[in-house]
């Protein structure tokens, strides 16, 4: 298979890129996700933040009031991201190696999301 035959990041990346504000509410960035059919928001923030749905399933399980905890609170801060360029195998690895299932994509800047589920659909 030559490189050009080869599945990138870019084929395969979510967009647009779903983000919220570090100062919104859990319950607002649950409602968020559940409306856009996906499991993690991109914080914009420095270093950079993502929310998935694991940040806010701990919330609930460790009983805090999701009404009025702050995404700021619960997200998940230096992400690992990843290029357009990369190969899909590439990006399997990182996610296995770091036990992720999200990445923000940045090319300068946020351009798009690839999830554990793209990945797996497009190497099965």
């Amino acid at each position: 298979m030559s490189s050009t035959d080869r599945v990138t990041v870019k084929d395969v990346m979510s967009t647009p890129l779903e983000m919220i504000s570090k100062d919104a509410t859990v319950i607002e960035a649950a409602k968020q996700m559940r409306d856009k059919g996906i499991n993690a928001l991109v914080v914009r923030t420095s270093p950079r933040a993502i929310i998935s749905s694991t940040d806010v399933l701990d919330a609930v399980a460790d009983g805090r009031d999701v009404s009025t905890l702050k995404v700021t609170e619960v997200m998940t801060t230096d992400v690992e991201t990843a290029t357009p360029d990369l190969y899909m195998e590439e990006v399997a690895a990182m996610m296995t190696n770091y036990g992720i299932k999200h990445l923000p994509v940045v090319d300068d800047d946020y351009v798009g999301m690839i999830s554990s589920t793209d990945v797996t659909a497009h190497l099965s």
